[in-house]
Parts: C-alpha cells; structure tokens; sequence
C-alpha cells in the first residue's frame, strides 16, 4: 500500500534529509521548502521537487505556516512532516493542516495543544497518577504566594515558563533573595518568547538523570514503548549525547517507567510517535513533559529495535493500524548518538557558522551520520548551530563508546 503520493517537509538540515529518505523507500514524492540563504543545501538538492518559502529569519520561512500550506496545495502535497523544531510542536499549524484537508504528520493539534502548556500537561499527569515534582498548580499570582510556596516546596526550586521549552525561560534559585527577580526575568522571557507570561515554580532536583520513552501510537487505540533513553549529558539545558538504553536502568524500573509513559499517552489521546521525558533522583521519577514530535535522538531508538520511526510515523498518519504487539519490540545492544554544532569551543561554545573547507564523513560497521552538511558548504548564521548526528552501535556500552 503506498500511503501518501507526495509529502512536504517542513523543515531543513539534517531531518529534512532524513524524513525525504523514509518517504523515498516508501515511493512518495517529496517536496522541500527552503529560506534564501538555503537554497544550495542539500535538502532542496535532495527532494522531488523545492519551493522557496522566503527571507533568511525563520518568522519568513520556515515558520510562515500560511506560506508553506500555500506551497503545499500549489505542489499537490496531501501531507506535511514538520521534523523537529520550527513548527513541528505548533498547535495554530496542525490545525492549519487538519482545516485545509492537509494530513498533518503527527499527533492532533489537540493533543499537542494539551501537552505544550507545562502547567496543563502536569495537572493531567498528577490526576491520572503518574508522578509529578512538587510544584505551584495554577502557576505564580503573586510574589508573596510566590515565596510561601517555594518555602514550602524546599530551596532550590526552579522557575518554568509553562509554555517554554529548550530551557528557555528556566532560572534555578537557590534561596528566597533570589527569587523575585527570577520570576520577573522568566515572565518577560516567557512573553517574548511563547507570547505567554505564565511561570511556575518546581522543585530542582540538583542531579537528576534525564530519562524518556519513546511511544508509538496508532489511530485504533494501540500504543506500545520503544524502551528508554538516557539524555542527561547537557549544556545549557541542550542535549549533547544521548543513548540507549539508560544505562541505570532495571527491569523493574523500566516496568513502572514504561507504564506511566504509556498512561502520558492514553490520557494525552496521542497518536503518531512521541517522547514522554522524566526526571530520576534518588530512586524516584517524575513526570517532565511530553515532545509532540519526532526528537533530535531518535536515531538510537532505531538502532537498538530495528525500528524505522519516519515510516512508523507516515504509516500511523495515513490510517494505519500499528502492526506490532509490546513483544515484538526488543533491545538489540547499545547505541550512542553524539550531535554536531558549529561552535566556538574557545568562546563559551557561541555559535560559529562559516564554510566548510575540509569535511570526511565517519564510517564503519554500526556508525550512522545524519547530515546535511558537505566539503564547500557554508553553515548559515540563521538557524540552530547542530548540523550533524554522529551515532555508533554495538553489542555493548562499552563496544559502543569504543566503536
């Protein structure tokens, strides 16, 4: 069965590159957009067919969602992939889709609705009995309120802004001096950022391991796990180097974990693929947030189950029912994924864009790049500075991080 004729990647880089693959082993056509300063790269190479969709800021191309439906109708596409970042967790997009008979790849703007906001998506988790950190319920009304609650959580806490994401708008505080103007900068930086100034404060856990589960979903009520992830190696609130499985994991663990991920899913009415992420300290899990989308670290989810998770994702939105029960899934060894971002080491890591004079790509048995990057290619300054996905594969997690 051929799911869709020609499909519309909303995106650039490495992922659109990735998603044009899936689609091209399926035989569907691909369309790419592109912004101005991208239109030698090798995603509009790559595709069927290319349109420009505008100017170099993003606000032009890429999350101009009226532009890229328009391209979509003009260029027959019947379904748009968004990838990750841009407009892939933009509930105003897939409804945009749903409303002009575009198949939106991915969950319903419902349910990506429900889950953006941090504090919507925490009070559905605390009611359906999944664990929850200790945490201001209706986000900050007031600064007095503000310092009770924080006392009463337990210093440190941290402050959210309830529509963010990335560790945009997060400030930790350590004491109660600090915590007025912590709540005052996530507040303007939540407005700029999300267009929404509600904050809320959290406990902060001081070392927590970042553990997610990768979810799949169909339209028929199925929903099984791809196992876990570890994602704790960070800077700035950025993933650097994920892996899977965690390597801490029990059986035991992964029991409970797996089954609070899938309840995230049930009680959210998800469908298409997704990642429930969770703090782990102590013995104990809580509840993080729910990606609507297809993640950065996918990858190595697909290299310990065999799994492809771009086809999983265009077979469930064409109305496909999940073939595979929970026991059709099994950990095949060790994955590791390390991104790649045009950065300045010598400068606090600041974004370094520029051309690229030398370039050999990685190889061997077990080794993927995903890329979308080659010898004379000039890295933009417009957009995010990872540019490559360099991932080995081995038995174990040691053979792995050898490899």
């Amino acid at each position: 069965m051929k799911y869709f004729e020609k499909v519309l990647i909303a995106n650039r880089g490495e992922i659109a590159i990735r998603i044009m693959r899936g689609c091209r082993e399926l035989d569907i056509e691909t369309v790419a957009i592109y912004s101005t300063p991208d239109k030698n790269s090798l995603h509009v190479k790559y595709a069927d067919e290319s349109f420009c969709v505008g100017e170099a800021h993003p606000s032009r191309s890429y999350l101009n969602m009226e532009r890229i439906v328009d391209i979509a109708h003009k260029s027959g596409a019947e379904a748009v992939h968004p990838g990750y970042g841009f407009l892939a967790e933009n509930h105003h997009f897939a409804y945009l889709c749903e409303a002009e008979g575009i198949t939106f790849i991915g969950p319903s703007g419902k349910t990506i609705e429900a889950m953006g906001s941090k504090l919507g998506s925490k009070h559905m988790m605390e009611d359906a009995g999944v664990p929850v950190l200790p945490y201001t319920p209706d986000g900050v009304t007031s600064i007095d309120s503000a310092k009770a609650i924080a006392a009463d959580i337990g210093y440190p806490v941290i402050v959210k802004a309830s529509a963010g994401g990335g560790g945009i708008g997060m400030h930790i505080v350590e004491n109660e001096a600090e915590l007025e103007e912590a709540i005052s900068k996530s507040m303007r930086i939540a407005e700029s950022a999300f267009g929404d100034a509600t904050v809320f404060i959290e406990k902060y856990l001081v070392k927590p391991r970042h553990i997610e589960f990768q979810i799949l979903c169909d339209r028929h009520g199925n929903r099984i796990h791809l196992y876990d992830r570890e994602c704790s190696i960070q800077r700035r609130h950025q993933k650097l180097v994920e892996e899977a499985p965690c390597p801490i994991m029990t059986p035991e663990l992964r029991e409970k974990m797996a089954a609070s991920a899938l309840t995230v899913a049930k009680e959210s009415d998800y469908t298409n693929a997704g990642t429930v992420e969770f703090l782990y300290a102590d013995g104990e899990y809580y509840f993080m947030e729910m990606n609507t989308r297809l993640q950065v670290e996918h990858t190595v989810t697909e290299m310990i189950t065999g799994m492809d998770l771009v086809r999983q994702q265009i077979a469930i939105a064409a109305d496909e029912e999940l073939h595979l029960s929970q026991e059709d899934i099994a950990i095949r060894g060790h994955a590791i994924e390390c991104r790649i971002n045009a950065e300045d080491p010598l400068n606090n890591f600041t974004a370094d864009p520029g051309k690229i004079v030398r370039y050999r790509s990685p190889g061997g048995p077990g080794i993927r790049v995903d890329s979308g990057i080659h010898m004379g290619y000039t890295i933009p300054a417009h957009y995010d500075s990872m540019i490559s996905k360099l991932c080995a594969h081995y038995t174990t997690r040691t053979a792995a991080i050898n490899r």
